[in-house]
């Protein structure tokens, strides 16, 4: 088990310090300055100076050790365009929002998903199943700007039911959580419904039949536990993707998270905040999926943790 472990973290790392990597030189790699304006530059001793204070102006490879020494401080640095302010407090601002609407749409998507593709199992090409499938298309094909747009006009605009924009109160966050879940949501929905097909038919839920279990101790502690296993895998990569995937709903619903000092970032040229907020998310989604393979393991006894077929 801490052999597993140890390399599951070994290979996180690298991946974690390919990913910074990228992003460094391709950053750089971006035509402009974040001290021009309109393609035109400010006072030339002042852009020097400005150069000079975020080391901008030293040599791209002294930049890119520079810059690892601060991350393993964990000091992703001075934003360029909210300055004083820097990258650190600002993700300490707006992650919590936006880690709080993504956490509510995924606990939507998770539990809503389950049941739409658990039902439409046990339904098998009934009315209930062709729903679920016809929604889990449309779920998946229809982006969730687009949703936000539909959720702002009817249910905000035209029928009043919740707010339209801002953050505050718990209203503020169902119409952008669903908005956010609806991808999520009918990707859980296929998954579920596909494995618990598969495990219905298998011998030993036809063996718990035989022994008078009734349908619903079957289907709740033997097949949904089964079918729930890819599911769980896919979890920490929809977690992760509905975090960073919130910064255009985070926009249309003017919400004060991460999706504003990264879009802000863009239209000013802050590498700072850019590479921060990439980092950030990088590690956080790489961290996820290292959580969500030593869950798989022990969920599933089937599945060895050490030796050679680790």
């Amino acid at each position: 088990m801490a052999q597993y472990i140890l390399r599951r973290f070994a290979s996180m790392i690298v991946t974690l310090w390919l990913i910074i990597t990228v992003t460094f030189f391709l950053m750089h790699t971006v035509p402009g300055s974040p001290f021009e304006k309109d393609g035109r530059s400010s006072n030339r001793t002042a852009v020097q100076n400005m150069m000079e204070f975020y080391n901008l102006d030293k040599p791209l490879s002294v930049q890119y050790v520079m810059y690892l020494k601060s991350l393993l401080t964990l000091d992703l640095g001075p934003s360029i365009g909210h300055f004083p302010d820097s990258v650190n407090s600002m993700i300490e601002r707006g992650f919590p929002v936006s880690f709080q609407l993504g956490m509510v749409a995924i606990g939507f998507a998770v539990i809503a998903g389950i049941a739409l593709g658990t039902v439409a199992a046990l339904r098998q090409n009934g009315i209930i199943d062709y729903f679920a499938m016809i929604f889990a298309v449309i779920g998946i094909a229809v982006p969730n700007f687009i949703v936000a747009t539909l959720l702002i006009k009817y249910v905000a605009v035209e029928w009043k039911l919740l707010p339209v924009a801002t953050w505050g109160s718990w209203k503020h966050v169902i119409l952008p959580a669903l908005a956010l879940s609806t991808g999520p949501l009918a990707i859980i929905a296929r998954m579920t419904r596909a494995n618990m097909l598969e495990v219905l038919t298998a011998d030993y839920i036809e063996t718990a039949r035989a022994k008078g279990l009734s349908p619903a101790t079957i289907v709740i502690k033997h097949a949904l536990r089964n079918a729930l296993l890819p599911v769980i895998t896919l979890l920490g990569a929809l977690v992760a993707n509905v975090l960073t995937g919130s910064f255009v709903i985070e926009k249309i619903f003017a919400i004060p998270g991460m999706g504003k000092y990264f879009v802000d970032g863009i239209n000013n040229r802050d590498y700072s905040l850019i590479m921060g907020t990439t980092v950030f998310y990088s590690a956080l989604l790489i961290f996820m999926m290292f959580l969500v393979d030593i869950a798989y393991g022990l969920i599933d006894p089937r599945i060895k943790l050490h030796g050679k077929g680790a």
